[in-house]
């Protein structure tokens, strides 16, 4: 059996080529906003283009934010892609307005400070070791970013008893530093699009595709 993944349609995001990414690896894929699909999923991405406010609405109008809350209460595989990265972390603020996100991590997405923005092009990225996601690639390697938006600083603080497994954080510059990528259990996420970065991409989905059981 081939494993299924979803990806959640909820009115944003590279919906089909981020399918045909996925599908190139073997695996059952399905674009769907159904909430028994996207629960039940072996794997499920969760995409996002354009304005954090704009894609909170869309994924609250399919109790997106509860599929991804019930997915990881029972440990099951969520890839945020670009803004679906950023409405994972607690708050966004664009032109003075402050919307919730769904607060999986601690943080806010603010806007870069940068000669230039939005950062648009091919970056490296400063992955940590032990990584998953960026398992093989080297640290050279680049990725295609398109935002005007991140996350500035990492603020979950460690366990002090030492008993869960701090996240892995991945960091590119434009300007300043900013998140990358998050590896946190069953939940992942990258700031870039893997579905837009080639042959990297590829290696990337499949590296987080090999999470999925």
């Amino acid at each position: 059996m081939s494993k299924k993944i979803v990806i959640l349609d909820y009115g944003s995001g590279n919906l089909r080529s981020a399918e045909r990414a996925v599908a190139r690896h073997g695996v059952d894929v399905t674009v769907t906003p159904d909430w028994d699909a996207a629960v039940e999923a072996d794997g499920l991405i969760v995409p996002g283009v354009g304005a954090f406010s704009a894609c909170m609405t869309g994924l609250r109008s399919v109790r997106g934010e509860q599929i991804i809350g019930r997915r990881l209460s029972g440990g099951r595989p969520v890839l945020g892609i670009c803004v679906g990265m950023q409405i994972l972390f607690a708050k966004g603020v664009e032109h003075g307005v402050t919307t919730e996100g769904c607060a999986e991590w601690p943080g806010t997405v603010e806007r870069l400070e940068a000669p230039v923005v939005p950062h648009m092009g091919w970056n490296t990225v400063d992955a940590p070791d032990q990584t998953v996601l960026f398992k093989g690639l080297d640290a050279g390697t680049r990725f295609y970013f398109v935002h005007s938006y991140g996350v500035r600083r990492w603020e979950l603080q460690p366990d002090p008893m030492g008993h869960l497994k701090p996240p892995l954080v991945t960091w590119a510059e434009h300007g300043d530093r900013f998140v990358a990528a998050v590896e946190n259990g069953a939940l992942c996420a990258t700031q870039f699009h893997p579905e837009k970065s080639g042959d990297a991409g590829a290696e990337l989905l499949k590296n987080w595709l090999s999470t999925v059981e």
